[in-house]
C-alpha cells in the first residue's frame, strides 16, 4: 500500500509542479524545503551575506542615501493585482486624467474609467479566469480548417505540416494527462474519504495526526482510513499538493486542453481582428491575481510602512494591466497591454507570461517596436521549463519576424539563493542567445492577496526583481534611456568565469554558468548604480550590446 501511495503521490506533487509552470503563469509555488531562504533574501550582498541577492540595501545606504528621486511608472502585464493590498495601494498607479465612476472617457484615450489601468480579458457581463492553452486553439483552428479534406488536398496547404506537428504534440500530451489523472484520481478520492470518515469518528473538522490516537474501532473501513491518513502524516507528505494536484489536472482535462471550451464571449470583441483595440473592462484585480499581486510587491511593496516586505523600489507606481488567464495569454491582448501601457506614461514594462506558440507574432512585434520607439523598456521573464530557449520558442520574444532584435528588451533566468552548484533554479530557461542575466527568483517572499505574504519561485519573479532595479536606476537617473538602463544592468552584473552549476532539469549535469546567457552575469543594484552614474556624470560610454 505504501508503494502505491507515493507512487500516485509523486504524480500529483509532479502534476502541482506542473500546474505551477503552466497553469499560473510560470509560477513554481514551492512545498517543504529542508531550509529556508531569508525572507528579504533577494535584497542582500553576495559578499557580505553570502547570499546571490541584488545589493539593493547596500545600494540605499552606501549610494542612494539623501539623493533625490524621481517617480518611475513600472507596468505589470498580468493576472490582476489586489491594489487593497496594504503594502500596495499607496503605490499603484493613479490616472489623474479620468474621474472614478462616472461612466466617461474623460481622457479620451479609449478607455472608460481606467483609474488604476485596464482589463484587456473582462467584459460587461464578468471577467475571464480560465482559458485554453495557445496549442489548444490553434490545433482547434486547424481542425475545422481541415474537416472534410482528403489528405491530398490538406498536404497541399502550407498549414499542414504546422497542423501535424500540432496534432502529434496536443495528442501525447492529452493522452499522458488523462493516463497521469486515472492513477492519480483513484487515490485522491480514497484520501478524500478516508479524511472525511477520520474527522466525522472524532468528531472534529480539521484532522490532526493526535486524533488519530484516539480512533480505536473494530470497522475495516475506519481502521482502513486511519491508516491511509496516518501514513500521510507520518511521512510529512503536504496535503495541500493533493488538492494542487487535483486542480491541475481539472484546469488541464477541462479548460486549457478542452477544445469546445471558449471564454472570449465575455469579452465580446472581434478576436479575429488583432487591430481591435478597445475592449475590456476597468476590473484590474480579477479573480486569479496571486500572480500580478505577488510580482508587484516585489517591484514596488511600500518601503517606508513597517508592513510586510520592501520592494526593490522605493519611488515607483504600479500599473495594473490584466490580460493573462489561467490558460495561456492571447496575443492580442498582449499587444495591446503593450500599448496601453506606452501610452498611458508607463517607463518600464513587466512580463512574467509565457507560451510555445505566437498565432499573431507580428502584433506583438509591432507593440513591442513602438514601446522601442518610445523610449520603454520592457522586461520579460525567460520561463519555467528546465528548457534552452535558444532553440525552445518562448513567446512574446525580443526578435522580431523580420530577425531584427528589439533594443529595449531584458530576458531574465531565475537565481537560487542557494550557493556554488545550486545557484541556479533547477526549473529555470536558459540559453546562451536568448537569455541576457539571471536574477533571484526561488522562494521570494511577498505581497498576497487579502492582506497576505507568501513564498513563490519562479522566472516570472526574477523579472520583477529585475524591473525594481530597473526603476530604481530611472528613478535616480531620469535621464538614462531604457536602452542606456538595458546595457547598464547586463554589464554590471556580477560575472562568475569559473562557477559550475547544475544544468537546470539535471540532477548533475553540471556547466559553465557563463554558458547559460548571454552575460553570464547575476544583476546587482549596487554595481549597477555605480555604473549608471558614471555614465550620467562621466558621460561613461557602454559597451555596444
Amino acid at each position: 500500500m505504501r508503494v502505491k501511495i507515493l507512487m500516485v503521490f509523486g504524480l500529483a506533487v509532479l502534476a502541482a509542479n506542473a500546474k505551477a509552470d503552466r497553469f499560473t503563469n510560470d509560477v513554481y509555488i514551492p512545498g517543504d524545503t529542508l531550509e529556508k531562504a531569508p525572507d528579504n533574501w533577494f535584497h542582500l550582498d553576495p559578499k557580505a551575506d553570502e547570499i546571490n541577492g541584488v545589493s539593493s540595501i547596500k545600494a540605499y545606504q552606501e549610494l542612494l542615501k539623501g539623493k533625490k528621486s524621481n517617480t518611475v511608472i513600472v507596468a505589470v502585464i498580468d493576472s490582476g493585482i489586489d491594489i487593497d493590498h496594504e503594502d500596495l495601494k499607496n503605490v499603484i498607479w493613479v490616472n489623474e486624467d479620468e474621474i472614478a465612476g462616472n461612466g466617461i472617457d474623460d481622457d479620451k484615450n479609449g478607455y472608460v474609467d481606467d483609474i488604476h489601468g485596464w482589463n484587456f480579458i473582462g467584459g460587461a457581463d464578468g471577467n475571464v479566469e480560465k482559458d485554453t492553452y495557445e496549442i489548444t486553439r490553434e490545433y482547434g483552428r486547424l481542425l475545422k480548417k481541415f474537416k472534410g479534406l482528403s489528405e491530398d488536398d490538406m498536404k497541399a496547404d502550407k498549414e499542414y505540416d504546422y497542423f501535424k506537428k500540432l496534432e502529434q504534440e496536443y495528442t501525447k500530451t492529452v493522452s499522458d494527462l488523462e493516463s497521469k489523472y486515472n492513477n492519480f484520481k483513484g487515490f485522491y478520492e480514497n484520501y478524500k474519504l478516508a479524511k472525511k470518515l477520520m474527522e466525522a469518528y472524532v468528531g472534529t473538522e480539521k484532522l490532526t495526526p493526535e486524533d488519530l490516537e484516539s480512533v480505536n474501532s473494530s470497522d475495516e473501513k475506519v481502521n482502513a482510513a486511519k491508516q491511509m491518513m496516518k501514513y500521510i502524516y507520518d511521512s510529512g507528505i503536504d496535503e495541500s499538493e493533493f488538492d494542487k494536484g487535483n486542480d491541475y489536472f481539472d484546469a488541464g482535462l477541462n479548460y486549457g486542453y478542452n477544445l469546445s471550451y471558449n471564454p472570449r464571449d465575455i469579452i465580446g470583441d472581434n478576436y479575429e481582428d488583432p487591430d481591435d483595440r478597445y475592449y475590456g473592462n476597468n476590473n484590474v484585480k480579477g479573480e486569479f491575481n496571486f500572480h500580478g499581486t505577488h510580482v508587484a510587491g516585489i517591484i514596488a511593496a511600500q518601503r517606508d510602512n513597517s508592513l510586510g516586505i520592501n520592494g526593490i523600489a522605493d519611488n515607483v507606481k504600479i500599473m495594473a494591466i490584466r490580460a493573462v488567464p489561467n490558460g495561456d495569454e492571447r496575443d492580442k491582448d498582449i499587444a495591446n497591454s503593450i500599448r496601453y501601457a506606452v501610452d498611458n506614461g508607463a517607463q518600464i514594462i513587466n512580463m512574467s507570461f509565457g507560451k510555445s506558440y505566437s498565432p499573431y507574432k507580428d502584433a506583438v512585434d509591432e507593440a513591442v517596436n513602438y514601446a522601442e520607439e518610445n523610449n520603454v523598456l520592457l522586461i520579460h521573464a525567460a520561463g519555467n521549463n528546465s528548457k534552452n530557449i535558444d532553440t525552445k520558442e518562448h513567446f512574446p520574444t525580443r526578435t522580431y519576424s523580420s530577425g531584427k532584435k528589439a533594443g529595449n528588451w531584458l530576458e531574465i533566468g531565475a537565481l537560487s539563493w542557494k550557493n556554488g552548484k545550486e545557484s541556479v533554479a533547477t526549473f529555470s530557461n536558459y540559453g546562451k542567445n536568448e537569455v541576457d542575466v539571471f536574477a533571484p527568483g526561488v522562494d521570494i517572499y511577498s505581497t498576497a492577496p487579502e492582506q497576505e505574504y507568501k513564498n513563490a519561485s519562479g522566472t516570472s519573479m526574477a523579472a520583477p526583481v529585475t524591473a525594481g532595479v530597473a526603476a530604481m536606476l530611472l528613478s535616480y537617473f531620469p535621464k538614462l534611456t531604457s536602452k542606456q538602463v538595458r546595457d547598464i544592468i547586463v554589464q554590471s552584473s556580477l560575472k562568475y568565469d569559473k562557477l559550475k552549476v547544475l544544468k537546470p532539469g539535471s540532477e548533475n549535469e553540471e556547466v559553465l554558468f557563463t554558458e547559460l546567457s548571454r552575460t553570464g552575469g547575476m544583476i546587482n543594484a549596487f554595481e549597477a548604480v555605480k555604473l549608471a552614474s558614471k555614465v550620467v556624470k562621466n558621460k561613461k560610454k557602454l559597451k555596444a550590446y
